[in-house]
């Protein structure tokens, strides 16, 4: 059994006596966790290496970060030759985040490369922000994102600020496969390594104020609620909302210690309701106007508002970037366009922003999901002024000083936004109305099916053979008139027989369009044992009025479709 034999080599000297006991352990009395550890390799998906933390080649630890990073390190010195390579790391509050980026701060010093290593934790954006603030060749964040307890990760950013893409990420890859275990060097020249803090901290908060900063009206009026959710947000949100004039700030302080165990909510996940259940409450109390939820590394954000009865309900990261995207247009338009910007997407998020770009006249890009796709695209085009962009998984970015999802600039922004809406006798919820009003009404549904362990990822890979070799002729009795396979790179036209290449790189993603603009995707997630399946159905909107009417008729037609593909 493969399982076995690549235990038994991580009984060797190479690793400490209690990585061997345990692996001795597993050897003699528990064959189920043993090949859960050692059948693969922990692979680099949308967001880096994510996985269960212990020993194992599929588990987080020591090694496998090590080994990582000694591949790191070897090809920043074959990408950077006779040149002082700089890296910076940050790490989240998750259990071992800390430990983990002092192992990798020190691999990087045994290669002979300077580190700059927060001395606590700090949020994700920061990390991309410090990566081109200092120079840097690369930067390193430990984080799992908003993934369980058990969770911990590493995301691996380029000179950039961006994620790394390809050719990158897989040459990265292979340098690291051509490595063993022996071949990591622990042994830390300590010269080498610099804590940062402050300095980053305080440039940080000013190019987030910069960029998200649009003089709204009666700041202190707007009474907000805000949730760190035991995270990183909570070293940088209350600060910048502060320096913004936001004073009526009401922070849940039962969730504002960082904690990698989340002792109050199932999930860190502000695309969870239920992660904001204490957030949600408190604004009740108060009487606030909106509440406000990151996750544990602070790039995902997560709103809730009063709808038009006073009551508070969560938006979908599909109206929050809707919101931000036209309220960022619209200040770009009073100070004159200058014919260069661009908003952008993934394939997966609501079609409404495209509609948003086209009625200002600005371009809109689209890419795979994940933000390191837009991150290159502002790389790839220098000539063009980002403005913003988003995806639906509860993520957005404001400017380009960081290249990746940012929930510390979108907390302000999304303040900016309720407080000029306020000011004018509107509400944040009343101005998404008027958009449907003017653009369309988008909506949106997600549906996530966990499937756990080998078992579950086998189950997976034949739910997509099966939506690839039976293609859906109809959905809900509309005729299929478009399918991209994106691992295929072909968009096939059902009704003319007509066939293109698709210019994005490959991923395992399959989407449906209808003649009647519905849309459903199926995507394997890059970072978590899931499947997820996304649905986008829209019709015109006549007034506000008619809103709560025109909202039915759509979430039938999504029940119905979701009926008829079997997946609840």
């Amino acid at each position: 059994m493969k399982s076995i034999e690549t235990a038994k080599t991580w009984l060797s000297d190479t690793f400490d006596a209690e990585t061997r006991s345990k692996v001795q352990a597993l050897i003699e009395g528990n064959p189920d966790e043993l090949n859960e550890a050692f059948h693969k390799n922990l692979e680099f998906g949308t967001g880096g290496m994510r996985g269960i933390m212990g020993i194992g080649t599929n588990r987080i630890n020591k090694y496998t970060l090590g080994k990582n990073t000694q591949g790191l390190s070897n090809y920043l010195h074959q990408c950077f030759p006779n040149q002082e390579i700089k890296v910076a790391i940050a790490h989240d509050c998750r259990n071992n985040s800390k430990t983990f980026a002092k192992i990798v701060a020190d691999v990087f010093a045994a290669n002979g490369i300077k580190v700059y290593l927060f001395s606590d934790l700090r949020p994700t954006p920061e990390l991309s922000f410090t990566v081109r603030y200092l120079g840097c060749q690369a930067g390193i964040v430990l984080t799992a994102s908003h993934n369980p307890p058990e969770y911990n990760g590493y995301k691996v950013y380029w000179q950039d600020g961006g994620q790394t893409v390809p050719p990158e990420d897989g040459d990265i890859m292979k340098t690291i496969e051509a490595l063993e275990f022996k071949d990591i060097k622990f042994n830390a020249d300590e010269s080498l390594i610099h804590y940062i803090d402050k300095e980053l901290d305080n440039a940080f908060a000013e190019a987030s104020i910069k960029n998200a900063d649009f003089k709204a009206p009666e700041k202190d009026k707007l009474k907000v609620v805000f949730t760190s959710l035991h995270g990183t947000s909570i070293t940088m949100v209350p600060e910048v909302l502060k320096r913004a004039g936001y004073t009526n700030v009401h922070i849940v302080e039962e969730q504002a210690i960082p904690d990698g165990n989340f002792p109050t909510v199932k999930s860190p996940n502000p695309e969870e309701p239920e992660a904001l259940t204490m957030a949600l409450k408190k604004a009740d109390e108060i009487g606030a106007d909106i509440v406000i939820g990151t996750d544990p590394d602070c790039d995902r954000i997560g709103i809730a508002v009063r709808d038009l009865s006073g009551k508070m309900v969560l938006l979908n990261g599909n109206q929050t970037m809707v919101m931000m995207t036209d309220f960022l247009l619209g200040h770009h338009q009073q100070k004159g366009f200058k014919g260069n910007e661009f908003v952008a997407s993934t394939i997966v998020s609501t079609p409404m922003v495209h509609a948003i770009a086209q009625s200002y006249g600005v371009g809109y890009k689209e890419g795979l999901t994940g933000f390191k796709w837009i991150a290159k695209m502002i790389k790839d085009f220098p000539e063009l002024t980002f403005v913003g962009g988003g995806e639906e998984s509860f993520g957005y970015m404001v400017g380009d000083f960081v290249r990746d999802k940012d929930a510390v600039t979108a907390t302000l922004l999304a303040c900016e936004i309720a407080a000029t809406a306020k000011a004018k006798g509107s509400s944040f919820y009343k101005e998404l109305l008027h958009a449907y009003v003017k653009y369309g009404f988008y909506k949106e549904y997600l549906i996530s099916l966990v499937k756990k362990g080998i078992s579950g990822s086998q189950e997976i890979a034949q739910m997509m053979i099966d939506l690839r070799e039976n293609p859906l002729k109809e959905i809900n009795g509309e005729k299929v008139s478009l399918i991209c396979d994106y691992q295929a790179s072909k968009a096939y036209h059902p009704l003319t027989g007509k066939v293109e290449d698709i210019e994005v790189p490959k991923s395992n993603v399959l989407i449906y369009h209808t003649d009647k603009g519905t849309r459903v995707a199926a995507r394997p997630s890059g970072t978590e044992p899931k499947i997820k399946f996304y649905f986008s159905v829209n019709t015109p909107l006549c007034s506000v009025d008619a809103f709560e009417e025109t909202q039915k008729v759509l979430d039938n037609k999504i029940k119905k479709i979701v009926e008829e593909l079997k997946l609840k």
